[in-house]
């Protein structure tokens, strides 16, 4: 089967890897274009167009006559990251159950926040989603995607996944920012019962409208968190 990732997007991802890993630290100079040409056998135009994506994603700045300088990486904003009050868990999500696979229907009558129409005439992407840390329910998750360029979305796996490195990957969407809009609220029997939250528990609710590289393409969460245990950090 011939491999049908443009060899840019090889590069792109490699390099990416990288600088998020911390090979490459901010301030620092990346390879030079003639240098990353001779260690990964491409063209100087391949080389150009992975830098471009890398700036693009707000990754490196480019300086004349000095290189292509390393940005400090922004925060993970794909999943809100946790740590529990007695020891880190960081973001080791154990397990992901999909409580409904991705299916194309009509936006909810009720939304909230204001759609384009463009996103309303196309329709969305529906799934559910239920995240677990050391085995215990924390996130509940229910997200509506514009259902505009992207084939076979709703055939894909997302056992386990990350949905926005799935978006990112094969999609070439990548998270730039975002609004969210934050309260503690009663669970209703549903959310009590899939977060195990016990009597009078509150809940806290999040709105999330995040804005991707891809104009007018917005992705939309509502999160039902259990705090009981562990607390949420994270920046846009």
């Amino acid at each position: 089967m011939v491999n049908s990732v443009p060899q840019y997007r090889k590069l792109y991802e490699l390099l990416r890897k990288h600088i998020i890993s911390g090979v490459y630290e901010e301030g620092s100079l990346l390879p030079s274009e003639n240098e990353l040409c001779a260690v990964h056998g491409v063209t100087r135009p391949t080389v150009r167009h992975a830098l471009d994506s890398l700036v693009n994603d707000g990754l490196i700045f480019k300086k004349q006559g000095k290189g292509s300088i390393v940005r400090k990486p922004p925060q993970n904003i794909g999943i809100l990251s946790i740590a529990g009050t007695a020891s880190a868990v960081g973001v080791r999500y154990l397990k992901t159950d999909i409580l409904q696979k991705p299916v194309i229907c009509k936006w909810p009558e009720k939304f909230a926040f204001e759609l384009s129409d463009v996103e309303k005439e196309s329709g969305c992407i529906y799934m559910k989603r239920l995240r677990f840390v050391d085995d215990q329910p924390v996130f509940y998750d229910i997200n509506h995607l514009p259902n505009i360029n992207l084939p076979r979305f709703t055939s894909r796996s997302f056992e386990n996944k990350s949905l926005f490195e799935i978006l990112r990957k094969h999609y070439q969407v990548n998270i730039v920012g975002g609004e969210q809009q934050l309260k503690a609220i009663v669970p209703d029997a549903e959310v009590k019962k899939l977060l195990k939250l016990k009597n009078g528990q509150p809940v806290l609710h999040i709105e999330r409208k995040l804005t991707t590289n891809r104009e007018g393409f917005n992705i939309y969460s509502t999160i039902y968190f259990n705090s009981e245990k562990h607390t949420i950090f994270g920046s846009f």
